[in-house]
């Protein structure tokens, strides 16, 4: 509170002694003080499009040519994954931009008519910018950029049963684990939120950790073993994809998809080579992790261990399915922390991908720019300045996926109201 706001002269009467006022003009005293200190103390009026942590509108000079690298038909593809999304969900279901809540009724009527254009040939900017209210991802430490890295399908070799190579299991969710939806006992209080557990007597305690699993075989005689794979980096590794095909003896393929995990937040073994300085951050990629676990066997069980989260899988038959139940595609799919990015929804983004040999090496860098959707989850990719991009399956989407950790933007459209 400003002293200026009161004449000198009402000053000097408020320093009189109480007892010498009559009541009427002390009470009237009071009210004017009390508007005042309200006047004061009320933040400025402001206009244009909301704003939320982690996001910023973008003004008509900085919007992107909204040029797409990949083909229209996969584009096509993923927005129709997302209108599914939105059919299964009431309209008034809730999600955030930042902390701008938004409904479900609205997201799917952004997508709805982003495919009217997208049928009319009209993705330009003008027509976007008079359309869509327009917000930037942004990072705490980079004003307007996000960290974009990329994600994969593996293709790995399994076994039904135990035995010769097949030795290291991946696992369904355990008969044990038990989820607790603490929104069912307080919606407003806990949103969206789950404890992931066991009992023990008459506590629920948190599960198992990857060290108790792994190393202490915790789930060795529980019967839930999906199938045997013949590495335990691969085993690590699928966890962190969360999907992958994997080729029986017999040559016949069969996909799995997350079907849930032990409750213990992700943490990177990457950063855990980093603070140790074994690895220096540039040199960290999903292929110098792999070459360095398998060129140091004595140390790569308590590397793997540092990650405390495991995760279970189930048998589908199509996929790999993301976090809103419809499959990813190659390329137009992304996972982001739903905390802070609505689900299924539509996003442009910029960044850069590597250009690789025959063998995989990277000869350069090159413009990444395309229409990507919101699809997917990650136990990695928290915050609002994070973004993962679904390359695809196999060898050459690993490849990619496995260098992409680059700087980049990303924006998420609304339809004006």
């Amino acid at each position: 509170m400003h002293l200026t706001l009161f004449p000198s002269r009402l000053t000097a009467f408020c320093l009189m002694p109480m007892s010498n006022v009559p009541a009427r003009i002390v009470s009237g005293l009071l009210q004017i003080l009390l508007v005042c200190l309200l006047w004061s103390c009320s933040p400025p009026m402001k206009e244009g499009p909301a704003r939320a942590p982690g996001f910023e509108p973008v003004p008509l000079s900085e919007i992107p040519a909204f040029e797409d690298d990949l083909d229209v038909d996969s584009l096509r593809q993923a927005v129709a994954g997302s209108i599914s999304f939105y059919d299964r969900i009431p309209d008034d279901r809730m999600f955030s931009l930042g902390d701008m809540p938004l409904r479900a009724d609205q997201l799917k009527a952004t997508l709805k008519e982003f495919s009217k254009l997208l049928d009319a040939h009209k993705i330009d900017p003008a027509t976007i910018a008079r359309t869509f209210d327009i917000y930037r991802s942004r990072s705490a430490e980079s004003s307007g950029e996000s960290l974009v890295t990329g994600y994969y399908e593996p293709v790995l070799d399994a076994a039904m049963q135990r035995g010769g190579d097949f030795l290291y299991p991946i696992y369904r969710i355990p008969p044990d684990l038990v989820t607790i939806d603490l929104a069912s006992f307080n919606p407003k209080l806990y949103s969206d939120q789950k404890i992931v557990g066991r009992v023990e007597g008459s506590r629920v305690v948190p599960y198992y950790t990857r060290q108790d699993i792994d190393t202490g075989k915790k789930l060795e005689t529980t019967g839930c073993q999906l199938a045997w794979l013949k590495d335990p980096i691969d085993v690590f590794f699928l966890q962190v994809q969360g999907s992958g095909m994997l080729r029986l003896p017999d040559g016949k393929m069969r996909r799995v998809g997350y079907a849930g995990a032990n409750g213990h937040p992700y943490r990177s073994i990457g950063k855990y080579l980093l603070e140790k300085g074994v690895m220096a951050a540039e040199e960290i990629t999903l292929q110098s992790l792999k070459d360095y676990l398998r060129n140091h066997p004595l140390e790569r069980d308590e590397i793997l261990s540092y990650n405390e989260s495991y995760v279970f899988f189930r048998w589908i038959d199509t996929g790999p399915i993301g976090s809103i139940n419809v499959p990813l595609t190659a390329g137009r799919s992304i996972a982001t922390d739903p905390q802070f990015f609505p689900k299924g929804a539509l996003a442009f983004l910029e960044t850069k991908k590597p250009r690789l040999d025959a063998q995989g090496q990277v000869l350069g860098w090159e413009p990444l720019q395309r229409w990507v959707l919101n699809q997917d989850t990650g136990g990695a990719i928290k915050g609002p300045g994070r973004a993962d991009l679904f390359c695809g399956t196999g060898e050459a989407a690993e490849w990619t996926a496995g260098r992409m950790k680059h700087p980049g933007r990303l924006y998420f459209f609304l339809l004006k109201k």
